[in-house]
């Protein structure tokens, strides 16, 4: 049975779709099975992998009919052993339409569960704010994990996601945080130093150890339609992103 983790901020910009990508990919050098689950309807973590104008179908028809199966594609050009559920932006509509149906926040897990066994992992991205997907996302998940950025701004979007898992667990008694990335760190800023300190003091060990530090490459992959593994010159990305894979592997 697959383990599965949403990657959710209630706060755009910090990075979900990257670390999604990246640690799905990264977990397949693992020699993990992974999962995708692009749950926005922008579409970002579809086109991280350059399969935005190949999807006939998306996450949004297996969310409004139940009898529909979810819309696995390979990703295999970028990664053997990783598999993605495109979206698109038709998926806005369809948050709407559910709306009026029955087990609305129940679509994607009951989905979810007539493919985890062939998987060891499923990784969801999310859109930044708690809408019917993102709710789906968490009642889906047993973990999340949490990017942010070391800014202070973004420690109001924690808290606020933090009350957010808090509730839901009211639907889904067994998800819990899996940990918070400092995700797009410079540590050359003291803001941002400052702000990765009180992180850890505040939160702890439910900090990851493994922080992704600003790097060009990391944008240049995902512009190119592959992960950090698969980008000429991305080896440093690659290695941070390694470090993550192993950490969210021991947290069990």
């Amino acid at each position: 049975m697959a383990r599965i983790i949403a990657v959710a901020n209630q706060k755009g910009g910090v990075g979900k779709t990257t670390t999604t990508a990246n640690l799905g990919a990264s977990l397949t050098e693992l020699n993990r099975r992974v999962l995708l689950v692009d749950m926005d309807p922008q579409g970002n973590l579809t086109a991280a992998f350059g399969l935005e104008k190949q999807a006939e179908r998306t996450i949004a028809d297996a969310l409004l009919d139940r009898h529909c199966p979810l819309p696995i594609v390979a990703a295999n050009h970028s990664q053997v052993g990783l598999d993605l559920v495109p979206s698109a932006i038709p998926l806005a509509g369809a948050e709407a339409a559910l709306m009026n149906k029955l087990g609305r926040e129940l679509r994607l897990r009951d989905q979810l569960a007539a493919v985890d066994d062939a998987y060891d992992f499923i990784l969801i991205d999310t859109p930044p704010a708690l809408g019917l997907l993102t709710i789906n996302a968490l009642v889906a998940a047993t973990a999340v994990v949490v990017p942010t950025e070391a800014r202070f701004f973004s420690l109001q979007g924690l808290q606020m996601l933090q009350e957010s898992i808090e509730e839901i667990t009211y639907l889904n008694p067994r998800l819990a945080m899996l940990g918070i990335l400092l995700s797009k760190l410079d540590r050359r800023l003291r803001e941002e130093r400052a702000v990765a300190d009180y992180l850890r003091n505040r939160w702890g060990d439910l900090v990851f150890r493994t922080e992704i530090g600003t790097n060009s490459k990391i944008l240049e992959a995902g512009s190119a339609g592959t992960s950090v593994f698969r980008y000429p010159g991305a080896e440093r990305a690659a290695e941070m992103y390694l470090a993550l894979a192993r950490e969210v592997v021991e947290r069990g």
